[in-house]
């Protein structure tokens, strides 16, 4: 059975060996392994993490099954807008199939609609067919496209999804 459960700092570590393992698999055939390099250090550094949790607002979700720690995400409830920033949702590739995506996605709209939030909103990189195909499943709509600097002459070239709550 699937359980989702809010993750303390200590748990953060799980968040970031779940993406290392994740990434290669996701974006492969998208990034070269030296941007994959860059931006897993960059975004998954445990400091980053903690900073994004205790300074940020961040709040982390690890989706567990018989202790088994198989996916994640990090999202953002935003008071001024209402809208909810999903920044991060990655499922290890043996355990993608199991609906452990859609329970993550359910809980983050629970905690959205508990703060009144009108939207959950995330970016996913333009050539990641089968997220923007699950997430259109689900029933967020293409909002728009950016490009977002990261540094280190690297890019990320995104779609914007929302869904209506």
């Amino acid at each position: 059975m699937i359980q989702i459960n809010p993750a303390t700092t200590e748990d953060l570590k799980h968040v970031q060996a779940i993406a290392h393992q994740t990434w290669p698999h996701t974006f492969g055939k998208i990034l070269s392994p030296e941007q994959i390099d860059y931006m897993l250090d960059w975004m998954y550094d445990l400091k980053m993490l903690e900073k994004q949790q205790l300074e940020e607002g961040h709040t982390f979700l690890l989706a567990e099954e018989m202790g088994q720690k198989l996916g994640f995400t990090g999202f953002q409830i935003d008071q001024e807008t209402g809208k909810t920033k999903i920044h991060k949702i990655y499922i290890l590739p043996s355990a993608q199939g199991k609906g452990i995506g859609k329970k993550l996605i359910q809980a983050i709209k629970e905690a959205a609609l508990k703060k009144d939030q009108s939207s959950l909103l995330l970016n996913v990189n333009k050539y990641n067919e089968g997220a923007i195909q699950f997430y259109q499943y689900l029933g967020f709509v293409n909002i728009k496209s950016e490009i977002n600097d990261i540094g280190n002459g690297y890019v990320m070239d995104d779609y914007v999804f929302e869904m209506k709550l």
